[in-house]
């Protein structure tokens, strides 16, 4: 369980540090060369704010988690069943989902509301340089209008997003695994269609979302 916890969580610190940093920055370039000529750059603190912890922190990390993560689970356990040790552990009376791809779905649950706010932060950072160095504020006048900018509906309704999109990468990879067929090909095929399923999921369940959290005023 720990294994899987740290492959999850830790190991993918790095990608989606780079990711979140230059998201950040690109959204901060493009808001401060458009507000800028209404004489509202500050504004731009808001647009990268909201945009990060609302919308692109938790999809961008979990499209970098289905192409990382759950082509990884998919590869683990179809690379585990051509080898027949699913028919092993059945053999043994241990059921393969239980051993297999519930510890995986549960550390990546609980791992990806994590990275999606570690992924928010670095973002807001990213803006911030670019925001700082390309307009006349200081870092505080920055941190103070990202402040009043995120209230805690975009917070928790990012988080949530989080989650929706963890499971469905978790659960995506899993199943692709075990439906895997029993040749090397298979293998390459499954981990294949645990990638395009997991974002074509995360792509389906944010346009869902947003319309709930858009009906229900959030």
């Amino acid at each position: 369980m720990w294994v899987v916890f740290q492959e999850a969580g830790a190991e993918a610190l790095p990608i989606v540090s780079l990711i979140s940093f230059l998201i950040g920055m690109i959204f901060a370039f493009v808001g401060v060369m458009q507000l800028k000529n209404f004489g509202a750059g500050i504004y731009t603190a808001d647009l990268v704010a909201v945009a990060m912890v609302r919308e692109m922190a938790p999809i961008m990390t979990a499209i970098i988690m289905a192409g990382r993560t759950g082509a990884s689970y998919a590869a683990q356990i179809g690379t585990m069943k051509v080898n027949e040790e699913l028919d092993a552990l059945t053999t043994l009376g241990i059921d393969p989902i239980d051993f297999l791809a519930l510890p995986r779905v549960i550390a990546l649950i609980i791992m990806m509301p994590l990275l999606t706010m570690y992924g928010s932060l670095l973002g807001i950072l990213g803006g911030m340089v670019v925001g700082v160095s390309m307009l006349d504020v200081t870092v505080v006048q920055y941190i103070a209008q990202t402040e009043r900018a995120v209230g805690l509906n975009a917070l928790f309704g990012g988080l949530f997003k989080s989650l929706v999109y963890g499971s469905l990468v978790a659960v995506a990879g899993c199943l692709q695994g075990i439906n895997c067929g029993n040749n090397a090909m298979a293998v390459g095929q499954a981990t294949t269609k645990a990638v395009v399923m997991g974002i074509v999921m995360i792509v389906v369940s944010a346009a869902v979302l947003t319309v709930i959290y858009i009906n229900l005023g959030i």
